[in-house]
């Protein structure tokens, strides 16, 4: 039986000459702290929510703090779940802060609003940390299809106020916007689609961010549970595969940056981490029993999936690639 080309996402790398793919100098350290979240997206391919219970313990994020510190590391993204529901997410923050490291969050917005968040804009403004929030559009319909009722509303309220604090309107400090379509389907090109979201959340709520980062839906997890249910997830896999696009290998994110679970255990790209794929045989499993220096021309991790991350002007958790 033939193997459809969007399971074999080796062969396309072949076909390029772009394989074997292995990671280049390490940059940054992206830090999923747990599942636990105040949402529950239908696209969330962490999937994240309310009851979930896996979450950083604190000698864990003692011994990342360690290891970044012997390791010159200068930039740490933390994510979830919601990151800041996680206890010890406040020191892990300032102990980063405390070494130099630059520190991006990627916040839900409506996290905001929760029991215990109400100084977490002011908290965040005091430091610099840059932003990545989750706001799939600029209508109300479309964030709702996709992140539940109320969303949008808390959304706008949280994004007026870190405006308030300074964010999108002072030079340091950096609020950034993710884009992800609510169905199958490949992002608009990121600059157009910026555009016409600072025009509509300007007009409509006296908005300001700094950039759109578009990001394709990939097909594992919840939003896999979501194609098969409706009988999409052949035509979305090929659709992907179709949109294979070379320019887009050289700057992913899974060559520079390095996947790091609630556990400390080490991933090629926070996808990865979702599918417990992990980095290529007889590398050390946790980050703290590795150097920098050994991840350098290491082997990637590669699946179907990975066409997502490749498809038209590409994907990464910093938006289009090419």
């Amino acid at each position: 039986m033939d193997i459809p080309v969007y399971h074999d996402f080796q062969q396309t790398l072949r076909q390029h000459r772009l394989f074997p793919l292995t990671r280049a100098a390490l940059n940054e350290l992206q830090i999923n702290l747990g599942y636990l979240c105040n949402q529950a997206c239908e696209h969330c391919h962490v999937e994240a929510g309310p009851k979930r219970t896996e979450m950083m313990s604190a000698a864990t994020m003692d011994k990342i703090l360690d290891w970044a510190a012997h390791n010159d590391i200068r930039r740490a993204d933390l994510t979830g779940g919601a990151p800041e529901l996680i206890p010890g997410f406040r020191r892990f923050v300032d102990g980063f802060l405390g070494l130099g490291v630059a520190v991006t969050s990627r916040c839900n917005l409506t996290v905001l609003f929760e029991p215990g968040q109400e100084d977490l804009a002011a908290w965040y403004a005091e430091r610099g940390v840059r932003l990545v929030c989750s706001l799939p559009c600029y209508t109300a319909e479309n964030v709702e299809a996709q992140r539940g009722k109320g969303v949008f509303g808390k959304s706008i309220a949280a994004l007026q106020q870190l405006n308030g604090r300074g964010y999108g309107r002072r030079d340091d400090l950096i609020i950034d916007l993710v884009y992800n379509p609510v169905g199958p389907t490949l992002p608009p090109p990121q600059a157009g689609l910026e555009n016409d979201y600072k025009v509509r959340l300007k007009t409509d709520f006296g908005i300001d961010f700094n950039n759109l980062l578009t990001i394709t839906n990939l097909p594992i997890n919840r939003f896999e549970h979501f194609l098969k249910r409706t009988g999409q997830l052949e035509g979305y896999l090929q659709l992907l595969a179709d949109n294979f696009n070379p320019a887009t290998v050289a700057p992913l994110m899974c060559r520079h940056l390095l996947s790091v679970d609630w556990r400390g255990y080490l991933y090629d790209c926070d996808f990865n981490q979702m599918l417990q794929l992990p980095m290529a045989a007889g590398r050390p499993k946790q980050l703290w029993h590795i150097t920098r220096a050994q991840l350098e021309d290491a082997p990637i991790a590669l699946g179907r999936h990975c066409f997502g991350c490749t498809a038209g002007a590409g994907s990464s958790c910093g938006g289009a690639l090419a």
